[in-house]
């Protein structure tokens, strides 16, 4: 079991991207949240197994239509053990 914590720039908001972000972590079975954060960044954490964590993180680098990644920072961390994965309120 791994956590990764991502911090994704670009334009990144507006776009469905914590909805696409979602969709992908239901699909791999990844737990977590995602959200939006006030300076225009998105902030998403996957925990599960790490070839899953990495397939999501090469689909969050691609991102939704109209959306565009400029840069996306990961920060590897000890598992919660979340349960699901939720979007949650802007921070």
């Amino acid at each position: 079991m791994k956590r990764a914590h991502l911090l994704i720039s670009g334009r990144v908001q507006g776009v469905f991207y914590r909805a696409f972000t979602k969709d992908v972590a239901d699909s791999l079975g990844l737990k977590g949240w995602v959200r939006n954060l006030r300076d225009g960044r998105v902030e998403a954490v996957f925990e599960g197994d790490e070839d899953k964590i990495s397939i999501a993180i090469e689909r969050c680098e691609e991102g939704p239509p109209y959306s565009k990644v400029d840069n996306i920072e990961i920060i590897w961390e000890e598992p919660e053990g979340l349960i699901d994965f939720e979007i949650k309120k802007t921070l």
